[in-house]
């Protein structure tokens, strides 16, 4: 009974500890990597994991350790600028039309209805295809396809609160509508959209590794976990696993991450709600 009361705080920042391990990869990156992610040695081509390449070598002889570790700057950073190009524009249309109503909240309602309905990958291969492989198209894309999620949410967040009792005593008060939305409604609303973009980090890295996977978003030899998978998979017959392994295993731990994150934090201000 002791140790499992003890264990449980350490349990609770395991997800924070994994998703954190990430992001301190993606600042540090470049500067702790033992060989430079493009450099190739042809005489090394397809090794296996060793003391020298911790996870063996591919194709053209580049580290995918090294690699593994420099895609991480690339991923989180690409999903990180498209859950926020999402997040802040959906988030104040959403807030803003949920809290006045009329035409503008029903029109919003629809619109996200629509993206919704389509597939959301779909959607963002289309984009993708459209605007031609790239960082840029990758993070709109990406960001397009999450946008409909902060909409619907601060929407449905903003007119359950407004006409709450509160809100009432400030426009009784005097309080014109956008200062209620900006000192009253959206601190309440942030921290549920905090715990939507934790979950959407995850599916954005998810998101841009499959594109990149098949070939709409980073190009070659820019390392990028989808596109070492997609690269990797052709030797994995062959017997070189480790080539798209470890870079798989790597946005599946980063991923898993996120989503811990997402419903920890869920969990903590349920209970803060409660208090």
């Amino acid at each position: 009974m002791l140790s499992s009361t003890r264990g449980r705080p350490i349990a609770d920042r395991l997800p924070l500890l994994l998703l954190g391990s990430f992001v301190l990869l993606a600042l540090i990156g470049p500067w702790v990597t033992p060989f430079d992610p493009l450099a190739t040695d042809a005489a090394r081509a397809l090794s296996p994991p060793s003391a020298r390449n911790w996870f063996g070598t591919d194709h053209v002889g580049r580290d995918v350790f090294s690699r593994t570790i420099a895609a991480a700057r690339v991923d989180l950073g690409i999903a990180a600028a498209a859950v926020l190009l999402a997040a802040v524009p959906g988030t104040l249309l959403g807030a803003a039309a949920g809290f006045h109503g009329g035409w503008a909240d029903g029109l919003l309602g629809r619109v996200s209805e629509v993206m919704l309905a389509i597939p959301l990958f779909l959607l963002a291969m289309a984009v993708a295809a459209v605007m031609g492989p790239s960082v840029s198209s990758l993070i709109l894309a990406t960001a397009l396809v999450n946008l409909p999620f902060y909409m619907r949410l601060s929407r449905t967040e903003a007119a359950r609160r407004r006409s709450a009792p509160y809100v009432e005593a400030a426009r009784i008060g005097g309080s014109g509508e956008g200062r209620i939305l900006r000192l009253l409604l959206l601190p309440e609303i942030l921290p549920v959209v905090a715990v939507q973009s934790s979950v959407n980090l995850g599916w954005a890295m998810m998101n841009a590794a499959g594109l990149s996977f098949l070939g709409l978003g980073i190009r070659p030899p820019t390392p990028e976990w989808g596109l070492m998978v997609a690269e990797g998979a052709r030797f994995v017959a062959s017997g070189a696993w480790w080539v798209a392994a470890f870079p798989g295993l790597a946005l599946m731990l980063a991923i898993l991450g996120c989503n811990l994150s997402g419903d920890r934090l869920r969990e903590w201000l349920a209970l803060r709600g409660r208090e």
